[in-house]
């Protein structure tokens, strides 16, 4: 009798393993053919990277860059199966970036070349005094990083602590949405600038925000194959927050039916509040890196630890904050296997290689397969350093604002670049 079970059990894994062999192997091409396509795509979007000098006199509240982010980058699309999965077709990122070159801060947006029009007209909608230019990727200055070249380098990717329904500390929050008196005005990007703008010869600091109109999705619990955005998983964090302040109401003129009435707290007034109005605006899937390179002579370790601070003021405890994440140091993989110099450079230069790529969303096939979510530790770290997988996370257009915007006069940084006189048409009564 127990042979004959063994002798069926055999028989059904022999028939049924052929069939999931089949199953894996069409999965794993699928993968690598989409990849393939998507790659071969993206290989054929020209970049180009723009500076932004901004006017002397910046009025405006980060409302009017809210307004352009909204207008010119959220290019959101519906992908038919021929352009997604034989064309390959991918949505734009944009990288909205801020640069120190020894010292001189620059804004920086790098966008695909055919973008650029429409990125013009909009900028200069909500600054008409501002100039736009094309430049060569400044990055490119930077040699590779190696015991032998001239540069160190110092970098780090930045994570939420919370889920994304929890908002970041947005310009609203400083009061600048009710367009304050210059001399009254608390800008959140004005440690950054200046940050920036204190930089030695031989130094530079750079930071990015890698953007793309969200279109993350979330397994609906309940369903086999039902998915949901993020306002809708915010919505979820809502009531998952207010579930144990939820009290059950039987209505007696219709016995067996009930309602529900929540009563907020005082202590969660402000973040389920602050939940709800993110939701009220548009989102984008974000990535967020910083940079510090400099020459061997003047790398300065205090410059590296400050720009580990630069976000601090962005921060609600009772909502949401950035926390630091990818460093491109001795404690990037921790454990009781110390890494040497050598490998720490590695790091450095992998992330300046990932800065100039602008990659967020879309990793190379060795990052997916050379990766910590493939390789377990202590093997991560005991061979050859694997990759980091970027954490990309949904940002509303308000908070990417108040991260990236030009600050206004009572800024005054002498290397922030910024033009000096209104530009105006002639007359036309000029005689000839």
């Amino acid at each position: 009798m127990v042979n004959a079970v063994l002798d069926f059990i055999y028989k059904v894994i022999v028939t049924i393993l052929p069939f999931f062999g089949v199953l894996l192997l069409g999965r794993i091409a699928w993968i690598w053919w989409v990849h393939y396509i998507q790659q071969d795509f993206i290989s054929g979007i020209d970049f180009v990277l723009l500076e932004i000098t901004p006017p002397r006199d910046v009025l405006r509240s980060p409302k009017a860059m809210e307004l352009f982010l909204t207008n010119a980058l959220y290019h959101w699309s519906m992908k038919g199966g021929k352009e997604e999965y034989w064309q390959g077709a991918v949505w734009f990122w944009f990288s909205l970036e801020i640069a120190s070159i020894d010292g001189q801060v620059h804004f920086y947006i790098r966008t695909p070349s055919r973008i650029r029009g429409l990125i013009e007209t909009q900028m200069y909608a909500q600054y008409p005094q501002a100039q736009i230019k094309l430049v060569e990727d400044y990055t490119l200055a930077v040699d590779k990083i190696t015991p032998d070249s001239a540069w160190n380098g110092w970098g780090c990717e930045f994570k939420l602590v919370k889920p994304e329904a929890y908002p970041l500390k947005t310009y609203v929050n400083f009061g600048l949405d009710k367009d304050p008196k210059e001399e009254f005005k608390v800008d959140p990007i004005s440690p950054v600038v200046e940050l920036f703008g204190s930089l030695q010869k031989g130094e530079q600091m750079w930071m990015q925000i890698v953007i793309t109109p969200s279109k993350k999705t979330w397994h609906t619990h309940g369903t086999w194959f039902g998915h949901h955005d993020w306002v809708e998983e915010s919505k979820q964090e809502v009531m998952k927050v207010l579930r144990l302040y939820r009290r059950t109401n039987e209505d007696k003129s219709h016995p067996g039916t009930f309602s529900y009435e929540y009563r907020v707290p005082d202590f969660l007034k402000n973040s389920v509040t602050a939940m709800n109005l993110k939701t009220a605006k548009i989102g984008f899937e974000a990535g967020v890196r910083v940079f510090y390179a400099a020459k061997k002579e003047v790398f300065s370790m205090s410059s590296r630890r400050n720009l580990r601070l630069i976000f601090r003021q962005y921060a609600m405890p009772d909502c949401n904050q950035l926390m630091r994440f990818n460093s491109t140091q001795g404690d990037a993989f921790g454990g009781v296997f110390m890494i040497s110099k050598e490998t720490i450079m590695l790091l450095a230069d992998r992330m300046l290689n990932e800065f100039r790529e602008r990659s967020f969303f879309h990793e190379s096939l060795r990052q997916k397969i050379l990766s910590q979510h493939t390789v377990p530790w202590p093997f991560s770290s005991m061979f050859h350093p694997v990759f980091f997988h970027p954490l990309t996370f949904v940002l509303n257009v308000e908070e990417i604002a108040t991260m990236w915007h030009f600050p206004g006069q009572i800024l005054k940084v002498p290397t922030l670049e910024r033009i000096e006189s209104k530009e105006a048409a002639p007359p036309t009564n000029l005689p000839i």
